[in-house]
């Protein structure tokens, strides 16, 4: 039987590292490919809204991915759900959005959930795909949005360890939730630092190689 092929698409460099890390530590027995089309975050700041062109280009790549080999895509930008959507109708494999399994795993804990994020964008779509899993569980949710935009310019200054700790200290603050959801790829590496003010987290990367695993095996 041939190898497991799976292929990941970035709309940032810095979501390659975190989910990579996570396959090595989880599933290093898969072969992962890396797509990166870095002006899709640029393009979506520039137009405002999820156009028809961008919605486009996600579906092309999938596509893409698809004709190469792949056995399955995840995506790995988090304010692009419509377009990962639209992109699942496009081939017959699994095709998910990075923060799907995430949600379900945080609402399987807790109706109490809180969501950060460090790119601005990415926050609206979120909020919307968890309060719609949350209603087509019948889950009364009890969700927190926190934003932590300057995590990010620290990470795209290459301080990783002061993007952690200003992630860290926003989640102390967090006046509810039982779980807390990292947002995006690029967040993981502050898992431990977020874990260390007592509260459970949960990241993007690690449950979604967790749903790989169970499609696919």
């Amino acid at each position: 039987m041939s190898q497991t092929r799976i292929a990941l698409i970035h709309a940032t460099p810095m979501a390659i590292g975190p989910i990579q890390e996570e396959f090595l530590r989880s599933w290093p027995q898969v072969f992962t490919t890396n797509l990166l089309d870095d002006s899709l975050s640029q393009d979506l700041a520039d137009a405002g809204v999820l156009n028809d062109e961008l919605m486009n280009r996600f579906s092309i790549l999938t596509d893409y991915a698809h004709k190469c080999g792949a056995n399955a895509v995840l995506f790995t930008c988090s304010a692009f759900g419509p377009a990962i959507e639209a992109a699942q109708k496009v081939v017959p494999i699994p095709v998910l959005k990075p923060n799907e399994a995430m949600v379900a795993e945080a609402l399987s804990i807790s109706p109490r959930v809180v969501l950060m994020t460090t790119f601005d964008p990415a926050a609206r779509p979120m909020q919307v795909e968890i309060e719609e899993m949350a209603a087509r569980k019948n889950i009364s949710l009890a969700l927190e949005v926190v934003a932590v935009p300057a995590a990010l310019k620290a990470l795209q200054a290459g301080d990783k360890l002061e993007h952690d700790r200003l992630i860290a200290k926003a989640a102390a603050t967090c006046k509810g939730g039982d779980v807390i959801m990292l947002g995006q790829f690029s967040m993981a590496s502050a898992a431990a630092a977020v874990a260390a003010t007592g509260k459970r987290v949960l990241t993007s990367p690690g449950a979604a190689v967790a749903l790989l695993k169970r499609l696919l095996r």
